[in-house]
């Protein structure tokens, strides 16, 4: 008979194959506990100590981890004795249920993670893993108690159900996942790459470190920002007339957009309209206030294609033409010039930035020829990481949606 598995809870919906035993954590481990709960005094040098902010994403932090004496480490360690293939599970504070699989064989302590230390008999130490990894959220969101404070007892852990597999296919799923765990680990490391790379090639632009061998010996220009285009504000506009329902229904406020040349929402194109800002190709856009720091303002975003009804809490700069282009100032203003912006800042619970007040910023710019051959090389970089983003994004959805077959049965591999 094919046992039915229980809709509650961090059970399992469905039907197990008929070799596959569902069985609670501590059948399948020979030993759940955690680390103290106390908080020993630390030190320069020592034993490795961990906490649960070391713990995440499937990984243990090592290089930020603390320590203890040798007396302290062994008092904890007597308890809790993580070894290689074992699982730390945090089971204390807002990062409840992420684990990180231990792949080192020094010795180290841990306070507030928990110890899932896998019986070889019966559970694969990466198949523990990758099943813990595939429902973490939904332990995170089922088993909390202890108030405010998230907290997954012992009680509940050793209670968790587990799928268990016969034992060579616990080993053939886990070394099927691990090949996408390591395509996805590549593609992170590309797309960190390109990322340093891309901060490395525009501080050297942006400053002029780097010329394109056409511009060499030309100098770059001290400008004012006023010189270079004029100011306007966005217009508040009351919710009864925004939305699909009302007379404007593409308006564009500060927080819809974060970073440079990215804007989130509705972008449709309103000519039936009189009064108003509306956007025109090339302007930049400036948050005029915000709930939170006043960097978070100085971000600036270049509109390509015109067409949107602007709110209220939007600067608008438009440069004038054939003077500064428009792409290369908002990235400029962005990444060389933001921690300036955000001096012109004012307030406390909501922080405001009048266009007015950057009118005296003064910009070094390079000749107009160079700034469009800077970002075209920007675009072209910018290509490649989200290509890689893509990428990345694709492989994650993939193995997600393997292991929704694979560690549940409704695929079964050949052994």
């Amino acid at each position: 008979m094919v046992p039915e598995i229980l809709p509650k809870g961090t059970g399992f919906v469905g039907q197990l194959p008929q070799d596959w035993l569902i069985v609670p954590m501590d059948k399948a481990c020979s030993k759940v506990t955690d680390g103290t709960h106390a908080t020993p005094e630390t030190i320069v040098e020592g034993r490795p100590y961990i906490t649960a902010i070391h713990v995440k994403a499937g990984t243990i932090d090592f290089e930020k981890c603390l320590f203890l004496s040798e007396e302290d480490h062994r008092e904890i360690y007597k308890r809790c004795d993580p070894k290689r293939g074992d699982l730390a599970v945090v089971n204390i504070g807002a990062g409840v249920g992420e684990c990180g699989y231990v792949d080192v064989d020094f010795e180290f302590s841990m306070k507030n993670v928990a110890l899932l230390k896998p019986d070889p008999d019966h559970l694969d130490p990466y198949f523990l893993f990758q099943i813990h990894r595939f429902r973490q959220d939904r332990i995170a969101h089922s088993i909390k108690s202890g108030g405010a404070q998230p907290f997954l007892s012992l009680k509940d852990l050793r209670k968790l159900p587990i799928l268990l597999p016969p034992l060579p296919e616990q080993r053939k799923i886990a070394d099927i996942l691990s090949t996408w765990d390591q395509a996805i680990e590549t593609t992170e490391a590309l797309l960190a790459n390109a990322q340093t790379q891309k901060r490395a090639l525009m501080q050297q632009l942006l400053t002029g470190k780097r010329r394109f061998p056409a511009f060499e010996g030309q100098p770059w220009k001290e400008v004012r920002l006023g010189d270079m285009g004029q100011f306007r504000k966005g217009k508040g506009l009351p919710k009864t007339v925004v939305g699909p329902d009302g007379n404007y229904p593409c308006v564009l406020y500060g927080e819809l957009y974060t970073t440079y040349g990215e804007f989130i929402g509705q972008t449709k194109s309103r000519t039936d309209v009189d009064d108003g800002v509306i956007s025109v190709a090339g302007d930049i856009l400036i948050p005029a206030s915000t709930t939170t720091s006043g960097i978070d303002l100085a971000i600036a975003s270049y509109v390509e294609s015109g067409g949107v009804r602007l709110g209220g809490d939007i600067n608008i700069f438009r440069p004038k033409q054939n003077v500064i282009e428009g792409a290369f100032l908002a990235y400029f203003l962005t990444h060389a010039r933001r921690h300036q912006m955000a001096r012109f800042a004012q307030g406390i619970t909501i922080v405001h930035l009048k266009g007015s007040d950057l009118l005296d910023l003064s910009i070094q710019v390079p000749p107009l020829a160079e700034q469009k051959m800077i970002m075209s090389l920007v675009t072209e970089v910018e290509g490649e990481i989200v290509a890689i983003s893509s990428d990345l994004t694709k492989l994650r959805t993939e193995k997600k949606a393997l292991m929704q077959q694979l560690l549940t049965g409704k695929r079964r591999v050949v052994v």
